[in-house]
């Protein structure tokens, strides 16, 4: 069990926004509103990086930001974080829940991408 940061792609529909991990075969989720997103985004990583380490499967490496390619003109790449570790917690516990709130350290990670993308023409960490 071991911490995990994946790109994902966040495409807002309407009132929500559709949430896939290119990296990982499908892993993709959705979420209404932004913060809603973020958190069944680290959710269905948790659960599938969870899920392949249990089966033995190899975890793919992540892919470079950068690299990400987007389709949409909305759509934007942002860094996802899980500990499958904290995870297997909840989960053999029976306490696992359909959105598990990110810890602040996360959180705020997150928006400091967030805000990164307002400022970088639509690439975060253009700067680094």
């Amino acid at each position: 069990m071991s911490k995990y940061v994946f790109p994902a792609v966040f495409t807002p529909e309407g009132e929500f926004y559709v949430v896939d991990f290119p990296d990982i075969p499908n892993c993709y989720t959705q979420g209404e509103g932004l913060n809603d997103a973020l958190e069944m985004a680290n959710d269905v990583l948790c659960l599938t990086l969870y899920h392949m380490e249990k089966e033995g499967k190899t975890i793919p490496l992540p892919s470079d930001i950068h690299d990400i390619k987007i389709n949409e003109n909305n759509s934007f790449v942002s860094l996802v974080g899980c500990d499958t570790f904290e995870y297997q917690k909840f989960y053999e516990n029976g306490k696992i829940r359909t959105g598990i709130a990110l810890n602040s350290a996360l959180l705020a990670l997150s928006l400091i991408f967030l805000v990164e993308l307002l400022y970088s023409d639509r690439h975060i960490f253009q700067s680094f």
